[in-house]
C-alpha cells in the first residue's frame, strides 16, 4: 500500500512534465513558423518584382531595337 502514492505521483509528474515540454515546444515552433511565413512572403514579393522588372527590360529592349531598325526576326 505504501508504493501506490509513489507510483501515482511519479506518473503524474512524468505526464505533466511531458505535457509542459510539448506545450512550450508548440509555442516556440509556432513563433518560428510565423517568422518563416513572413520571410517566405517577402521572398515571393522580391521574386515577383524581379520577374516584372526582367519582363519590362525585355520589352524596352525590343522596342528600342525596333526603333533603331535592327532585325528582330528569327532565322
Amino acid at each position: 500500500m505504501d508504493w501506490v502514492p509513489i507510483v501515482f505521483v511519479t506518473f503524474k509528474v512524468l505526464v505533466f512534465g511531458t505535457g509542459m515540454f510539448f506545450a512550450i515546444k508548440w509555442h516556440y515552433d509556432k513563433e518560428k513558423e510565423e517568422e518563416k511565413r513572413a520571410v517566405l512572403r517577402t521572398g515571393g514579393k522580391v521574386a515577383a518584382v524581379f520577374v516584372l522588372v526582367l519582363l519590362g527590360l525585355g520589352l524596352v529592349t525590343f522596342v528600342v531595337a525596333g526603333m533603331l531598325g535592327l532585325d528582330l526576326n528569327f532565322p
